[in-house]
């Protein structure tokens, strides 16, 4: 269970990391007058990062059957993230 714990804590992670860069860009771009991401796409971004590391703790905290499922959590919100602001 520890490389499904690891492995998903990398994707929390980049998620965390996708969040930052996206609320950087939203930012700068709106300081510099260009078109940007969306309130939505920042929103979208903020809550996939807040569930994915609430969902990673709760997996390194507790063993068994509901570790798999904090890391399952966070392996379909960042699916779920990438598929609709990224991907489509």
């Amino acid at each position: 269970m520890r490389p499904v714990r690891g492995l998903s804590g990398i994707v929390a992670a980049g998620t965390v990391v996708l969040m930052l860069v996206v609320v950087g860009t939203a930012v700068i771009a709106d300081r510099r007058g260009f078109p940007g991401p969306g309130g939505e796409s920042v929103t979208w971004h903020v809550v996939a990062a807040v569930i994915a590391v609430a969902a990673q703790m709760y997996s390194d905290r507790h063993r068994g059957s509901a570790a798999f499922s904090g890391s399952a959590v966070v392996f379909i919100v960042a699916g779920l993230l990438l598929w609709t602001q990224w991907w489509s």
